[in-house]
């Protein structure tokens, strides 16, 4: 349910706009089509939807396991405006915005051999096994709508969060 504030805020910015017009007395005839800010504000808000959603999925989870071993665990990354990873028994999986509409998912796996070679000094890039990489793609619509997809076929919120959380539960789970 998004905040109704957050729902008008293209309301707001046309007011904003008509009131510069008027003080500089300049007609903008692109006046609220704002489409490179636009498709910025909805893709960290599409990132912020899908981190509320697997939040509430993965406290689900950890309040339904009996063992406290294996809960998931949701960390935001420094230095970003949204970016966030989920954590459990060494998987990663990390949700980043890799540029106004394009969300990457990429799953990260830290094992026991591998964390031996870190502490031998092998270095990062031989401990850290990057497995795979999905993108969500935003795409203009009829009217200017952003439709989110994945290989080019429109996807849903909930869907997205159910298949991104059971893949990552089954393979942080061997």
């Amino acid at each position: 349910m998004e905040k109704s504030i957050d729902r008008w805020n293209w309301v707001r910015d046309l007011v904003q706009i008509e009131e510069r017009m008027e003080e500089s007395g300049i007609i903008d005839p692109a006046m609220g089509f704002d489409n490179d800010r636009t498709l910025a504000l909805e893709t960290l808000r599409f990132l912020e939807q899908l981190k509320v959603e697997l939040v509430e999925a993965a406290e689900t989870f950890n309040e339904m396991k009996t063992s406290p071993l294996g809960r998931i665990k949701i960390y935001g990354i420094a230095k970003t405006q949204a970016d966030f990873m989920l954590f459990r028994n060494g998987y990663k999986m990390i949700f980043s915005i890799r540029q106004p509409g394009m969300i990457s998912i990429r799953f990260n796996f830290l094992g026991p051999q591998q964390y031996m070679n870190q502490m031998q000094g092998a270095g990062q890039s031989a401990g850290t096994q990057l497995m795979e990489e999905n993108l969500l793609l935003a795409k203009r619509g009829s009217f200017s709508d952003l439709i989110w997809t994945y290989q080019d076929l429109p996807i849903q919120l909930t869907s997205v969060v159910r298949y991104h959380l059971s893949l990552f539960i089954r393979e942080s789970s061997k």
